[in-house]
């Protein structure tokens, strides 16, 4: 039974599209800034073209990925039809609608504030506006998933809830908790100004808010990929999951530690004392335990796959894996895309390492690798595995996708290596263009090219990756087997009562988070004369 297939092909091929618009916008950027490219007339259209890549690749792209696996989800795994296919489907034009109205002002040039807003510039209000619808229309899919998921356990008392559903749910919640600092900003900082009633703005505590939001939009990014680590991967190469109870510890985890963390994007900002600094730092390393009992139990998954396929000896079982099928091929370029990242990641949450690469293209090259590399490639295994089942057509064209991961993989690395590289030298980032002329610039236009070739094996990795789904619309029909999610080694009869449930999780989440940022955002509110006259983008004066 799988009755929402219209609504889950709708969020994916909406979401796909804004990812193939964003990334040729980002690949745009790497050419104007290249000296094969004379210079802009006006430096403000890359501004707009990186306000429009990164709303869409943050706020429209993953939303709606998350939004439509989540409902993919509820009925593979509780075997039952969707409750609220009208409220999905007013969730989703929701969003269509908000992405639109929010990227006229961009197109216009009156909106060039980055997807992070950076106050005190103020966009016009109509973008801030298209995001809120955004925000609104992912909130219906958070109810939804948690009326469904009730309703289930209504009917089906004490059974464990399936771990694709238990981890769905937890993404849903972590979203609804993280979106709430952004929805702050805008609506009591941003919007008064936007729409005219106010000519100041608190900036520092609008940065902090924005914080609240972050960092731990990150792990909504992440959730589906890690939900594919669990949950398609081990049946995709032939295997079992290792342990169905790490994936809940690991997905509980996350819930707790993504949220307090935020304010290390803040070090170098002077509105926040070091002591609470300091705790993020703290809590910013802790959120790197559940990504590794992820990395132990799917490696011991994949090991688990090759031995049923005659792997033998210590490290001689590698040999033995489907190298030639294309989730093989996924879960190891994420995987060590993930390494890359996350190493990185750890000189970021240093109080001190971070002074050294703060607003460099150090920071630019982390995120590519953890969410273009590391999550995107994961974000291609779920199309590729459900398309079937949603077209009820055969995806034949598997060589290709190894082609297209291939692609992907190299030229992520390609791109984001030697922005590691320059943001150790402190070149900034954001830059509109470089001045080569200028001998102290002059040897990182070869860093600057590699990049946008680089980019050039991205933006051919999407175009194969998009004819694969359409040549899959147009393949023979096939009968297709049930729909089945990864099988534990040992599937648990009973589970803990705090491994089935959320309250504990979303208590803590949500206490430390208080913990974490009630403080510093009670102190900044109680502050007088911190506004500073707000800066109306676009608008000549």
């Amino acid at each position: 039974m799988f009755n929402s297939k219209r609504l889950v092909l709708a969020h994916f091929w909406v979401a796909f599209i804004a990812f193939f618009i964003a990334l040729l916008l980002g690949e745009w950027q790497m050419y104007v800034r290249s000296p094969l490219h004379p210079g802009l007339s006006n430096p403000e259209l890359y501004y707009r073209s990186v306000t429009a890549h990164g709303s869409a690749m943050a706020y429209v792209f993953p939303t709606l990925v998350a939004m439509g696996f989540g409902y993919a989800i509820v009925e593979l795994s509780l075997k039952r039809p969707l409750v609220g296919m009208k409220w999905a489907w007013i969730g989703f034009y929701l969003l269509v609608i908000g992405t639109i109205v929010a990227m006229v002002p961009v197109a216009m040039g009156l909106a060039s504030v980055l997807y992070t807003f950076y106050p005190p510039m103020i966009a016009n209000a109509f973008f801030y506006i298209g995001i809120v619808l955004v925000v609104v229309g992912s909130w219906i899919w958070v109810a939804l998933m948690s009326i469904n998921l009730r309703l289930w356990k209504k009917d089906n008392p004490g059974v464990p809830i399936p771990l694709a559903m238990f981890a769905n749910v937890a993404g849903a919640y972590l979203w609804a908790w993280t979106s709430v600092g952004a929805s702050l900003e805008i609506l009591f900082q941003i919007l008064p100004v936007a729409l005219g009633f106010k000519s100041t703005i608190d900036a520092g505590l609008a940065r902090v808010l924005f914080s609240w939001t972050l960092h731990a939009i990150v792990y909504f990014w992440l959730f589906p990929a890690y939900i594919a680590f669990y949950t398609i991967i081990p049946r995709a190469i032939g295997g079992r999951l290792y342990s169905d109870t790490m994936g809940r510890v690991a997905f509980v985890l996350f819930l707790v530690f993504s949220m307090p963390i935020g304010i290390h994007h803040v070090f170098q900002d002077p509105q926040v004392g070091e002591g609470f600094k300091f705790l993020h730092a703290i809590f910013t390393g802790m959120v790197s335990v559940p990504t590794l009992l992820t990395v132990f139990t799917i490696t011991a998954s994949v090991e688990i796959a090759a031995r049923l396929r005659g792997g033998k000896g210590v490290l001689g079982w590698v040999k033995a894996l489907p190298w030639k099928n294309p989730m093989m091929l996924a879960i190891a370029f994420s995987f060590i895309l993930l390494g890359f990242g996350g190493a990185g990641g750890i000189i970021n949450m240093s109080y001190q390492l971070d002074f050294t690469v703060h607003n460099t293209q150090w920071i630019t090259g982390h995120f590519h690798l953890i969410f273009g590399g590391a999550i995107v490639i994961m974000y291609f295994v779920i199309a590729y595995d459900l398309w079937p089942h949603l077209t009820g057509k055969a995806l034949e064209s598997i060589g290709l996708m190894r082609i297209q991961l291939w692609l992907w993989f190299v030229g992520m690395i390609v791109v984001t290596f030697p922005w590691h590289y320059v943001g150790i030298l402190s070149i900034p980032r954001r830059m509109a263009y470089f001045d080569y002329s200028d001998p102290a610039i002059a040897p990182q236009a070869v860093s600057v090219i590699i990049t946008f070739l680089g980019g050039l094996l991205l933006v051919v990795s999407a175009v194969l990756f998009i004819v694969i789904l359409l040549r899959g619309h147009r393949a023979s029909r096939i009968e297709l087997p049930e729909f089945r999610f990864s099988m534990p080694v040992h599937q648990p009869k009973t589970v803990p009562i705090a491994l089935n449930s959320f309250a504990l999780w979303l208590t803590l989440m949500i206490a430390l988070t208080v913990v974490n940022y009630g403080y510093p955002i009670a102190k900044l509110v109680g502050m007088k004369e911190t506004s500073v006259p707000a800066i109306p983008v676009g608008v000549k004066r």
